[in-house]
Parts: C-alpha cells; sequence; structure tokens
C-alpha cells in the first residue's frame, strides 16, 4: 500500500550499500578534529606567515591557504595517499614500501618532515590497534601514506578517502588561522566553504596523477619557523 507522500514518482533513489557506509564512518572517524594524532598542534607553516604579516585577515589567510592546497602539501599528500591506495588494493606490500620512502624523503624543512611523520606514526598506532588490515607494515610512513593505506585496506573510495583527507587538512588550518590571525568561527567556515571547490579539483587531479607529477613550491614559513621565539604551534 502506497500511503500519502509516497507516490511512485518515477525516480529511483540511489541505493548506498552498509559495506560503503562503513567505509565512510571509518574515514570520517580517521580524519576527525578528535582522532588522537596531534593535528591541533601544527600550523604547517602558518604561524610563521602571520608573525611577518603575510597573513592578516580572513582574504589573506584563503589565499594562503588556497595556495597550499593546490600548489603546495595538499596536492603532493593526495598523490602520495591515491598511490599508497592503490597498493593497499591490490596487495601490493613492496609497492606501498615504495611509496612510503618516497614520501618520507620529499620534506623541504625538518618541521615539514616532523608535522607529516608524529601524525602518521600517532595514526598507524591507534588504527592498527582499532581496526587492524593485513599487509600494512608498522613501519614509519607519512600521515596521508598510512591514511591512504587504511583507506584501500578497508574498502573506502578512493575519491572520498582523498576529498576526505584534503577537508580534514584544510579544517585543521583554519583553526589555526582562527587562533592566530585571528578570525571568528564563522569567518572561518566561510574560508572552508570557499575553499571546497579547491578540495574537490586536488582530488580529481590526484585520482589520475603519477608518482612523477610530484612537485610545488617549498614552504620557507615551515623553514623560518623552526627559529620563531613565541609560538602556538610545533609547525
Amino acid at each position: 500500500m502506497i500511503t500519502r507522500g509516497q507516490e511512485n514518482t518515477g525516480m529511483t533513489m540511489p541505493m548506498t550499500s552498509h559495506a560503503d557506509t562503513g567505509a565512510l564512518l571509518k574515514l570520517t572517524n580517521w580524519l576527525s578534529p578528535s582522532y588522537p594524532v596531534g593535528a591541533f598542534s601544527y600550523s604547517h607553516g602558518l604561524e610563521q606567515a602571520v608573525a611577518e604579516n603575510a597573513v592578516q585577515d580572513a582574504a589573506s589567510a584563503k589565499n594562503w591557504l588556497d595556495d597550499t592546497l593546490r600548489h603546495g602539501a595538499g596536492r603532493t599528500d593526495a598523490i602520495f595517499l591515491a598511490h599508497s591506495w592503490r597498493a593497499a588494493v591490490e596487495r601490493d606490500r613492496s609497492g606501498l614500501d615504495d611509496v612510503a620512502e618516497l614520501a618520507s624523503a620529499f620534506f623541504p624543512c625538518a618541521e615539514r618532515r616532523l608535522e607529516a611523520m608524529a601524525q602518521g606514526e600517532a595514526f598507524l598506532g591507534v588504527t592498527a590497534d582499532v581496526w587492524p588490515a593485513s599487509g600494512i607494515a608498522q613501519a614509519p610512513m607519512p600521515h596521508a601514506v598510512a591514511v591512504g593505506a587504511y583507506a584501500g585496506a578497508h574498502g573506502a573510495a578512493l575519491e572520498t578517502a582523498l576529498a576526505l583527507y584534503l577537508q580534514s587538512f584544510l579544517s585543521n588550518l583554519v583553526f589555526a588561522a582562527i587562533r592566530l590571525v585571528p578570525l571568528g568561527q564563522t569567518e572561518g567556515q566561510h574560508i572552508v566553504a570557499a575553499l571546497h571547490p579547491a578540495i574537490l579539483q586536488v582530488a580529481a587531479d590526484a585520482m589520475t596523477a603519477e608518482l612523477d607529477d610530484i612537485g610545488g613550491c617549498t614552504m620557507l614559513a615551515a623553514m623560518d619557523h623552526e627559529t620563531l621565539e613565541t609560538r602556538l604551534f610545533r609547525t
């Protein structure tokens, strides 16, 4: 029996499997601000940019973050994540080790390495204990590589994993900007909303990018931050 409001409109509703939903739940948990990887303690050089007055308000913060997503670590991490995801899906342990080794050698400065490797170590420690996956070594690897590997091993869609990783990366830096510039919470959300197209574009490009396509701007702010006397963040 069809009740009022349930008449057949001729439209087919998209169906999502329990497996898809389960993988999405894992991704949102792993990339949540509450996941214990210490993301809140890193500013990715933004603190130095604020100290130098390169970032002073919402507009300059948005521009700095847009560049970071499209031309900096956002793009680079997304490509590494995609390749570690494929290695995990194909159960290619050697390939995953190669991606992790290359990504670990790609940092332009000590603070950038600390940021990625410390979060990667924390992510692996928690995730391997709660959501174990065969074929993923507990050897040191950057955060993006670790997320990609576990996303692939647990059946998460690559495009979704990329978009959510970049969203998490961006949201953490917006949180840092709110504290440093400072910005209001609503201003911060305006920045996140304005950069959604950049997230989707970088994620789409990473889907087909080769490791040879990796390259981008070197973050001098992250290097200079090493000698910043007064700081709130580790990077």
